[in-house]
């Protein structure tokens, strides 16, 4: 129980999860916005393109958090001690 909520509360998965809520918001806001709010961003769909890249940082993080979850890592550093 200990080490689940280590992992809860680990940097990684909570910034991850961060980016990937406000990434979704985002992207969902880009998909619905109208052409106003293009034409004030030169013609570019400024939060389609936030929230695409905040959700790629924010899988990217969460990725990292299931591929070395943070029991591998203090095991590691308690064989070197």
């Amino acid at each position: 129980m200990k080490r689940l909520l280590a992992n809860l509360l680990d940097v990684r998965t909570v910034i991850g999860g961060l980016f990937t809520v406000y990434g979704v918001i985002l992207t969902v806001t880009g998909l619905l916005d109208e052409a106003e709010t293009e034409a004030k961003a030169q013609g570019v769909d400024i939060n389609l393109w936030v929230g695409l890249g905040m959700l790629a940082v924010g899988i990217g993080f969460l990725g990292w958090t299931l591929a070395h979850p943070l029991e591998q890592v203090t095991e590691v550093k308690e064989d070197l001690d």
